[in-house]
């Protein structure tokens, strides 16, 4: 479900130093059967910088698939080897042909989301799962 407009796309919930929530757009991306994101300093870096807990959900649209939905949640884990985040960026542009990095693209900090839950609603059977909700848990 993240990507069905044929790039990623979800919004990430952080948590705000009050302790609410905060809700981006962000374009997940899927290296090694792994999941990343890629976030520019602002808010959203300073909140997965001091609480590393996180909430990533996408939505399908239009009917008859709109009310179904997919999250995951966990905590982020800043990505440190070049070779991987080179691998991400890669990726990135592999999605979006003749785009190029702008100015500011380096200074992006590239974050793993792993993952600890994830929930997945669906109006109608597919995939091999039901219709309803699927919830899955990391092992304890």
């Amino acid at each position: 479900m993240f990507y069905a407009f044929d790039v990623g796309l979800g919004f990430l919930a952080t948590v705000r130093p009050d302790g609410g929530p905060r809700v981006h757009p962000v374009c997940p991306i899927f290296v090694h059967d792994r999941l990343f994101v890629m976030v520019i300093p602002g808010p959203k870096l300073n909140d997965l910088q001091r609480d590393s807990r996180y909430a990533l959900h996408s939505e399908t649209f239009p009917p008859p698939s709109a009310d179904d939905g997919f999250y995951v949640s966990g905590e982020v884990v800043k990505v440190e080897e070049p070779e991987l985040r080179d691998e991400i960026a890669g990726q990135f542009f592999v999605e979006r042909p003749g785009m190029d990095k702008w100015p500011g693209f380096d200074d992006q900090v590239f974050f793993e989301l792993l993952v600890d839950r994830a929930l997945l609603t669906l109006t109608s059977e597919r995939d091999g799962f039901p219709r309803g909700a699927t919830v899955w848990r990391a092992a304890a």
